[in-house]
């Protein structure tokens, strides 16, 4: 009788081991095979040069392949969904960004919701954006545009990469908080609306830092201010919009996520490899280039972060009464 529950007591204490077993053996076995990670946009931009840097790290570290699929289009919506219905096995990843969280708002009916569907792995980085004028326009600091606005209603151009980016929603909370009326023109990405600022057919647009650093060190944009709580490391003379506009503060991030009930393990496993990689002194130095730097989180509190981030969104959206047309 004694040997019979003996017996029993070890069998019952075996089987409460074999989920963690699994999960370690799932861990080193992952990756299995080359992994995917989903660019919602075109190759060339920032999502893109950041999921190519940190696709190579992982595959240097972990001994697969990630590879970069790009699939532009319909505001992330595209290449988020394709996250959302793939297995949750950790071999298909989104480069995530500020996008999905204004669209979380912006999008009254989507075929997914962010939060719900995609699980949060690590954030990489976050970025300035910059008040950028055409070099006419008489003015060299925020107050002095703000009122050089003020003096010409309605007929200054402000524009945009597009309805319900970081660049048209910033113009939005710059009129909200100082009452300033302008015209928002948007373009279809954030280099179109380069081209015409640099040509004079638009005045002025909020811009990645990134996506202007070489046309302000050449003097063919003003910069006015950055959008971040802090000043830039790569340009800290420009001051903050906060130093004029006090609680104005905007960013753009970007991060690591993963279909829904994927493993823990795994998840954990790109979070140690993706919060190293934030560490070394190469790929910090290559964020700096790009006008960002390094967002070192836990998942817990990247998905924190995210959702502080949707909810600042949706505030603006709602405020500025924004529908897409």
């Amino acid at each position: 009788m004694r040997r019979s529950r003996r017996s029993f007591l070890k069998l019952a204490m075996g089987a409460a081991t074999l989920p963690s077993l699994a999960q370690i053996a799932r861990a080193q076995s992952y990756p299995a095979r080359p992994v995917r990670i989903i660019v919602a946009a075109s190759a060339g931009g920032t999502t893109d040069i950041l999921a190519r840097l940190f696709g190579q790290w992982l595959s240097e570290r972990l001994g697969q392949q990630f590879l970069i699929d790009n699939r532009a289009g319909g505001s992330n919506n595209i290449g988020t969904e394709v996250v959302v219905r793939a297995p949750a096995d950790g071999h298909t990843l989104l480069l995530a960004n500020t996008v999905n969280a204004i669209n979380a708002t912006l999008y009254r009916k989507l075929n997914y919701n962010f939060m719900r569907d995609i699980a949060p792995v690590a954030s990489l980085d976050r970025e300035p954006n910059v008040i950028v004028l055409h070099p006419s326009i008489p003015a060299t600091t925020v107050p002095e545009f703000i009122s050089f606005v003020k003096a010409n209603a309605g007929r200054v151009n402000i524009g945009s990469a597009g309805y319900g980016t970081t660049s048209h929603l910033a113009s939005e909370l710059l009129k909200l908080m100082t009452g300033v009326n302008f015209v928002h023109v948007p373009y279809r990405g954030g280099a179109l609306a380069l081209i015409d600022l640099l040509g004079g057919q638009i005045n002025a647009m909020f811009v990645t830092l990134p996506g202007a650093i070489e046309y302000i060190r050449a003097g063919k944009l003003r910069a006015l201010a950055v959008t971040t709580a802090a000043r830039s490391e790569v340009f800290p003379v420009l001051p903050t919009m906060a130093e004029f506009v006090p609680g104005f503060e905007i960013s753009a991030w970007y991060g690591i996520g993963t279909p829904r009930y994927t493993p823990e393990v795994i998840i954990d496993k790109l979070n140690k490899e993706i919060n190293a990689a934030l560490a070394d002194p190469n790929v910090k130095a290559r964020l700096a280039d790009l006008g960002g730097s390094p967002l070192a989180l836990s998942p817990a509190e990247f998905r924190k972060f995210i959702s502080d981030d949707t909810e600042k969104w949706a505030k603006i959206i709602r405020a500025a009464n924004i529908k897409l047309e």
